[in-house]
């Protein structure tokens, strides 16, 4: 099962792995509040995609593109594949930093991972 979830949320039991999805850490969140079991900053978009979309909803259509075509890339296959497999034996949830939650990079790794 595969859960989304802003970080600024309080860890449940019911997130299973954590994992945290940005490239940048989030602030004012300490790595024993986040009580994380991985941070995938490879899985994040670039830096220069990150920049360009400046959480502007009216960019978001084109930064999934873009973004997709990142995660298609060989360096981020290998970590989807192991993301795809944890998600099959248990609960995982993406943490993210962005206020927006319908603009967002987790949405569009979410849909990426539940494809296929």
């Amino acid at each position: 099962m595969l859960k989304l979830k802003r970080i600024y949320e309080s860890p449940a039991v019911e997130d299973g792995k954590r994992i945290l999805v940005d490239r940048i850490w989030p602030r004012g969140i300490s790595k024993a509040e986040a009580q994380l079991f991985l941070w995938l900053k490879e899985v994040a978009p670039s830096t220069e995609l990150r920049k360009w979309f400046a959480h502007k909803p009216e960019r978001f259509a084109e930064f999934s593109k873009l973004y997709e075509q990142e995660l298609a890339a060989q360096e981020a296959k290998a970590y989807i594949e192991q993301l795809r497999s944890w998600i099959e034996i248990e609960t995982v949830t993406l943490l993210y930093a962005a206020k927006d939650q319908k603009h967002n990079h987790a949405l569009v790794l979410q849909e990426v991972l539940e494809r296929e």
